[in-house]
């Protein structure tokens, strides 16, 4: 292999994003949409969390004393409680932690501004990439 992977060729690169007092199914309508399970939320501008589709399963369960049909906004639910790292900080490194600490996801930034976002998805498509790269490379040991 001639490169490792880094963050930014691991990432999905320019993630949608939402405000904290955008409703909360103008998100829920994003995310089915866009086929995703992370949104990072954004409060004028800056990154102030993201908002998981667990988040919005939880208010859907009997657990929860809200409901989807209440008139909720992103800032009700999302977490602000989140790993968000810079686009330079090396990819073993950043899949420790989201291994470490059980996290679906990493927000990525650059110069303090939303550059992407790194989930177990994306993770799982690099490894592959680099797993069919060494299966198609001859290792030297192969009868000619």
């Amino acid at each position: 292999m001639k490169s490792i992977p880094t963050l930014a060729t691991t990432m999905t690169p320019f993630p949608y994003s939402i405000d904290v007092n955008e409703p909360l199914q103008d998100a829920i309508a994003m995310m089915e949409k866009q086929g995703f399970h992370h949104l990072p939320v954004t409060e004028a501008g800056k990154l102030v969390g993201v908002l998981t589709d667990r988040d919005i399963k939880f208010v859907a369960s009997p657990f929860s004393s809200a409901s989807l049909e209440d008139e909720l906004y992103v800032k009700d639910i999302y977490s602000s409680r989140t790993y968000v790292v810079d686009i330079h900080s090396p990819l073993e490194n950043v899949l420790k932690v989201m291994a470490d600490k059980h996290l679906g996801s990493a927000l990525i930034t650059k110069n303090e501004k939303l550059a992407g976002i790194l989930t177990h998805n994306d993770v799982f498509r690099k490894f592959a990439e680099v797993l069919i790269k060494l299966k198609s490379k001859p290792d030297g040991n192969d009868a000619a």
